[in-house]
């Protein structure tokens, strides 16, 4: 540092300024760190991480995959047609069974035809019943002659009602058929994979070509338009949150700024958990916590698993 004493006046006041301005700059400074380290100081009520609900969607009849047409990250809506499994087991298994439905309704026809010549004779021994009975009563007709068309009137009924059972055994049978044509029906259509809910394709799980199995993954899906942040609270923080509560919601922007959307508790655990080791709080780790879900409508920014934080008050 020079000797003030031996400058001149001119070199003294331009000293004296150079001074000033420095002791200026650095106290800026350090209002500038103060603010900077109060902000950074400035913690929220919960914190945790994002999620969505997943739906992993399976095959539900075995076959080879004709067609699968997705593909990761693509936006499905609801039934929306994705692909196809071969029906031609399923189609020959229908035939069939149409075949023996056919066969069986040819033995029902003869039945038919024979409950019709039953009748008939029954009928006609209902008249010589009612003709043999009058002249038994004029003692024109015998005992014996009465029992005998008795007994034929009642033989005719019991053929009668044995083919009726067996008519409606056929019936039954015929019925049977039509719940397994049915069910091959529903199977067939079953084959034709239409998207379950409208979402985001996570993971494909298979391609065309290869074979389906009942329950075998297909692909996961998700709502990535609706998300959840699934953050913990402490117990003295529940008095200050509600369902259908809304929250200040805030995910990273970049490394020193946050991005704030509106959220709505969705969900309140009524029983208390450790805190999980990933999550920050104000409360030390070891006390029990309570989770919370916050629902979010998602700008596309948001991705499954990334952290995020709220705060009970708006600011």
């Amino acid at each position: 540092m020079p000797n003030i004493n031996t400058l001149h006046p001119l070199e003294i006041f331009k000293f004296e300024n150079l001074m000033h301005m420095q002791r200026t700059i650095l106290l800026l400074s350090a209002v500038f760190l103060l603010f900077s380290c109060s902000r950074n100081d400035q913690k929220s009520d919960a914190y945790g991480n994002f999620e969505a609900t997943e739906i992993i969607v399976s095959a539900q009849v075995p076959g080879e995959l004709i067609s699968f047409n997705i593909e990761e990250g693509v936006l499905l809506e609801k039934e929306a047609v994705i692909g196809l499994i071969d029906t031609t087991d399923l189609s020959l298994n229908k035939k069939l069974l149409l075949q023996q439905k056919q066969t069986i309704g040819a033995q029902l026809q003869n039945i038919r035809s024979e409950i019709d010549v039953q009748q008939q004779q029954l009928k006609n021994n209902l008249v010589n019943q009612k003709r043999i009975l009058n002249l038994f009563k004029e003692g024109a007709a015998t005992q014996k002659q009465l029992d005998d068309i008795n007994g034929l009137v009642d033989i005719n009924k019991k053929q009668i009602a044995a083919t009726h059972t067996r008519k409606e055994a056929i019936l039954n049978q015929m019925k049977g058929i039509d719940v397994q044509v049915e069910q091959v029906n529903r199977k067939i259509e079953k084959c034709l994979l239409t998207n379950p809910e409208k979402g985001t394709v996570l993971v494909k799980y298979s391609e065309a070509g290869e074979l389906a199995g009942i329950g075998k993954p297909l692909y996961k899906l998700a709502d990535l338009e609706r998300m959840k942040l699934k953050a913990y609270i402490s117990g003295d923080q529940l008095a200050h949150i509600s369902i259908g509560q809304e929250v200040e919601v805030m995910y990273d922007d970049n490394q020193k700024e946050n991005k704030k959307i509106n959220g709505v508790v969705e969900w309140i655990s009524p029983t208390a958990e450790f805190t999980p080791k990933t999550i920050q709080t104000k409360e030390e780790r070891v006390n029990l916590v309570y989770a919370v879900k916050v629902g979010v409508h998602n700008n596309r920014e948001i991705k499954i698993g990334m952290p995020g934080e709220f705060n009970f008050t708006k600011n």
